[in-house]
């Protein structure tokens, strides 16, 4: 059965992204250090290949999320290129061969033509909101995992909705002191069970199932709050 899951780094305090975002500096100043320990496991993974990744504890997380999934769905300040009006030459942070390899649906509330990259990923942008999203996601990857890639408010949202079957938290131990926080509010009806928390030595992944709950159960402010 399909499952629609999350993941996302997160600091301490419970932000995704540090203050002073801009499209030079996408997320913030300093927030880069949310995902140095990505950079870390994908560079030793290319040097390693599949055998190095399975005995590197992050690069095996990163292989367990990619794993399976079919198709993605981004938020438009994941995706970058600015607000407003798109900049038609503005194809994502990743160059010509991005990540994916797979369909992007893309949160938007500006209508754009799909782009079509190197190596399978292919850009569709949506401007009829989360649960369209989800849908042509689900479509396009047919008996594949949908996966939200981030960013916070895409992620919040589905997450608030109660479309996620699983979350997983990068939790890195650095304190940001402000930015775009995860959580702003209560999730109502919504509860986030503990299933794994797997220790690195620069980051903790903590993976929640999610469930239904009693209204004002669900997490709020921080992952402190949900952990």
């Amino acid at each position: 059965m399909t499952q629609v899951t999350g993941q996302i780094s997160v600091s301490l305090d419970g932000y995704v992204a540090a203050p002073g975002q801009s499209k030079q500096d996408p997320l913030g100043r300093g927030g880069l250090r949310l995902h140095e320990w990505l950079f870390a496991a994908d560079r030793r993974r290319e040097q390693h290949g599949l055998d190095g990744a399975q005995r590197d504890v992050d690069a095996a997380i990163v292989d367990e999320l990619t794993a399976g999934v079919g198709a993605y769905v981004m938020g438009r300040r994941m995706f970058g290129g600015g607000e407003g009006a798109w900049d038609l030459g503005w194809t994502g942070w990743w160059g010509d061969d991005p990540p994916w390899h797979v369909p992007v649906f893309v949160l938007t509330h500006h209508p754009r033509e799909s782009v079509v990259m190197r190596g399978g990923t292919e850009y569709h942008f949506v401007t009829d909101g989360i649960e369209a999203a989800l849908k042509l996601a689900r479509a396009a990857a047919g008996d594949r995992d949908v996966a939200v890639a981030g960013g916070g408010s895409a992620t919040r949202q589905y997450l608030a909705a109660g479309l996620l079957d699983t979350l997983w938290l990068h939790v890195v131990p650095i304190v940001l002191g402000g930015g775009t926080p995860l959580f702003d509010g209560p999730l109502d009806g919504i509860t986030l069970e503990p299933a794994r928390v797997v220790p690195a030595p620069a980051v903790t992944h903590v993976q929640y199932r999610i469930r239904p709950g009693t209204p004002g159960s669900g997490a709020a402010g921080s992952p402190r709050t949900s952990s």
